[in-house]
C-alpha cells in the first residue's frame, strides 16, 4: 500500500505543476493585449518613423539689386559674416533683443550724464513666423514679428560681401568694384516718379529701448527712416528687423556739443579736442558696429559741427565709404552742409525737430504741420524724431493724413542733393 500512496501523491503534486504551467502560458499574451489597449502605450513601444526626405533649396545670389523686394526678414544666401574673417558662418538663431548698456568704447574725459530721457522698456513676445505647405525653406536667423512679416514689402538682407572690408572691428562699409555705393545699394526704393511734395521723417536714437524700438520698426511705415546709435546692443539684429519691414536705416553719429559735459554725446564720441587719428578711430569704429545702413546723422555736435578742420576729414571718410550724411542742424552755424556740398559728399538737411525742447503733443503736432507747410513752399522737407512713445504715436497718425493732403512720403535717400545749402 505504501507504493501505491506514494505514487498516488507524486501523480497530484505533478498535475498541480502542469496546471500551473499552462495557466502561466495562456495568461502572457492576454497581458500584451490588456497593456496594447492602454491609450499611449502602443505609440510609446512604436519604433520611431524615419525622417521623409527633403531637398534642400539653393540659396539665390547674396548681392541682388537693391531695388529687388523681398517679403522674407532674412535670404538664405546671405552667409557674410558680421565679423571681420570673411569665413566664419553667421549663428542660426539670434536671441531676442534686449534692454541695452552702452558698451565699452574710447570715450573723452568726463562723466556720463545721459541727456536723452529713454522710454521704459517691456518685454515684447514674438510669434514665430507661419510655415509654408512647400518644401521646407532654411529657418531665419533672428524671429519675424508678424507685422514684419505681412506689412509693406521689406528690403534684401544685409550685408552684400562686395560692400564690406575687413578692419581692426568689425567689417567696414567700402564702394563696391563697379563703383556701387552703399547708401544707394542699401536703400528703400521708391516706386515711381511723384509731383506732389516730398517729406522725409527720421526716427532717431534707437536700439537703446526695445519697447520703443521695436514699436517704431512694426508702427511706423516703412518711408519713415530709423536711426540707431552705434553703442547700442544688439543692433545688427535690429537692423535686420527694420529693413525687413521696409526701413530704411541710418546710423547716428555721435559728436560734442557746446554744454559738454553737461549734455554727453555717450561712448565713442567725436570731439575737438581730440586728434584726427583718434576721432577717425572713433568714427570707424561706429561705422564697423552694423551693416545695411545708407549713412550717418549727428547725435548732437552743436560744437564740433562748426569746426571746418575737424568735420574735412570726417566727411572724406563718409564719402570715400559711399555713404551719406544728413545735417542734423544742431547748431545755426554748422558748416557741415556747405562742406559736404564743396566736398560732394551725398547730403541731406533737417528742417524740423519734432520733440527737442518739449516732448508733448501739441508741440509735435505743431511741428508736423511745420513740416507740411515747408514742404508746399520748397517742394521738400525733412523732419528728425526721437524714440518717445509719444513721438511714435503722433507719426503713426499723421503718415496716415499725408495722401489726402496731396503730400509724399519718401525714405531720406530719396531727398539727398535737392536742398539748398544753409
Amino acid at each position: 500500500m505504501l507504493p501505491w500512496a506514494l505514487a498516488v501523491l507524486f501523480f497530484i503534486v505533478l498535475s498541480g505543476l502542469v496546471a500551473a504551467m499552462v495557466v502561466g502560458l495562456t495568461m502572457e499574451p492576454a497581458t500584451e493585449l490588456a497593456l496594447a489597449e492602454v491609450p499611449g502605450v502602443a505609440a510609446m513601444e512604436a519604433p520611431p518613423a524615419p525622417p521623409p526626405e527633403t531637398t534642400e533649396t539653393p540659396s539665390p545670389d547674396p548681392d541682388l539689386p537693391a531695388n529687388s523686394p523681398v517679403a522674407l526678414l532674412d535670404d538664405p544666401s546671405e552667409a557674410v559674416p558680421t565679423k571681420a574673417t570673411p569665413t566664419e558662418p553667421a549663428p542660426a538663431e539670434v536671441p531676442a533683443p534686449q534692454e541695452s548698456t552702452a558698451p565699452e568704447a574710447p570715450r573723452a574725459a568726463g562723466g556720463v550724464v545721459s541727456e536723452e530721457p529713454k522710454p521704459q522698456s517691456t518685454a515684447s513676445t514674438e510669434k514665430p513666423a507661419p510655415e509654408v505647405a512647400a518644401a521646407p525653406p532654411p529657418a531665419p536667423r533672428i524671429p519675424i514679428p508678424p507685422a514684419a512679416a505681412v506689412r509693406g514689402r521689406g528690403l534684401l538682407s544685409a550685408p552684400y560681401p562686395t560692400l564690406i572690408e575687413p578692419s581692426s572691428f568689425e567689417p567696414l562699409p567700402r564702394i563696391g568694384p563697379a563703383g556701387r555705393e552703399p547708401w544707394q545699394a542699401y536703400a528703400r526704393p521708391v516706386d515711381e516718379p511723384d509731383d506732389r511734395p516730398r517729406v522725409a521723417v527720421i526716427l532717431s536714437g534707437l536700439g537703446l529701448s526695445s519697447a520703443a524700438t521695436e514699436a517704431a520698426v512694426q508702427g511706423l511705415p516703412g518711408e519713415v527712416t530709423l536711426a540707431f546709435q552705434p553703442f547700442a546692443d544688439n543692433i545688427q539684429q535690429w537692423v535686420r528687423l527694420a529693413r525687413a519691414a521696409g526701413h530704411e536705416v541710418l546710423l547716428n553719429l555721435p559728436m560734442e556739443p557746446v554744454k559738454f559735459p553737461e549734455n554727453d554725446p555717450r561712448p565713442g564720441a567725436l570731439f575737438v579736442t581730440l586728434s584726427s587719428n583718434e576721432n577717425e578711430e572713433r568714427l570707424r569704429w561706429a561705422l564697423s558696429r552694423v551693416t545695411g545702413y545708407v549713412g550717418v546723422v549727428n547725435h548732437m555736435g552743436s560744437r564740433l559741427t562748426t569746426s571746418r578742420d575737424v568735420m574735412k576729414p570726417i566727411l572724406a571718410e563718409i564719402k570715400a565709404r559711399g555713404l551719406l550724411y544728413v545735417e542734423a542742424r544742431s547748431s545755426a552755424r554748422s558748416v557741415a552742409t556747405v562742406m559736404a556740398s564743396e566736398m560732394r559728399v551725398p547730403r541731406a538737411i533737417n528742417n524740423r525737430f519734432l520733440d527737442a525742447r518739449e516732448v508733448s503733443r501739441v508741440t509735435i503736432d505743431a511741428h508736423l504741420t511745420e513740416l507740411e507747410r515747408i514742404a508746399k513752399d520748397a517742394g521738400v522737407s525733412i523732419a528728425i524724431g526721437q524714440a518717445f512713445p509719444v513721438t511714435i504715436e503722433r507719426l503713426r497718425e499723421w503718415t496716415k493724413t499725408l495722401d489726402s493732403k496731396g503730400l509724399a512720403l519718401v525714405p531720406v535717400s530719396a531727398l539727398v542733393n535737392v536742398q539748398a545749402d544753409r
